[in-house]
């Protein structure tokens, strides 16, 4: 298992996806309490000019377990409507209420591979 340099917390599953420029860690770690969550990190390289160097720019965001539904649909929302200007119908803020989720069919990983 591997261990987060920046607080010590082991990073129980990690999946890398390279974009481009960016790279995105997707880790999966664990609370005190044994609660899972997921923390993505956008990392890309930049230039610093005053420094005369290379640098990586790190953005995180953290994601509980009791998120991942409404997560997930409003990412599919706004992927939908990338793809084919669709918009969502109704309110465009994802509210409580009980997803049906096939989460492998999403994050199949044959589809990360072509990102």
């Amino acid at each position: 298992m591997e261990f987060d340099n920046n607080k010590g917390k082991e990073i129980l599953y990690s999946q890398v996806v390279k974009a481009g420029k960016r790279t995105y860690f997707l880790d999966v770690k664990e609370t005190k309490n044994g609660e899972k969550h997921i923390t993505i990190t956008e990392s890309r390289k930049i230039f610093q000019k005053e420094e005369g160097k290379f640098v990586f720019e790190k953005n995180k965001m953290y994601l509980y377990k009791e998120d991942f539904a409404k997560f997930v649909q409003g990412l599919e929302n706004v992927i939908r409507y990338v793809e084919t200007g669709e918009m969502t119908e109704g309110n465009q803020t994802v509210d409580e209420g009980d997803f049906s989720l096939d989460i492998d069919s999403i994050f199949d990983d044959s589809e990360l591979k072509n990102i």
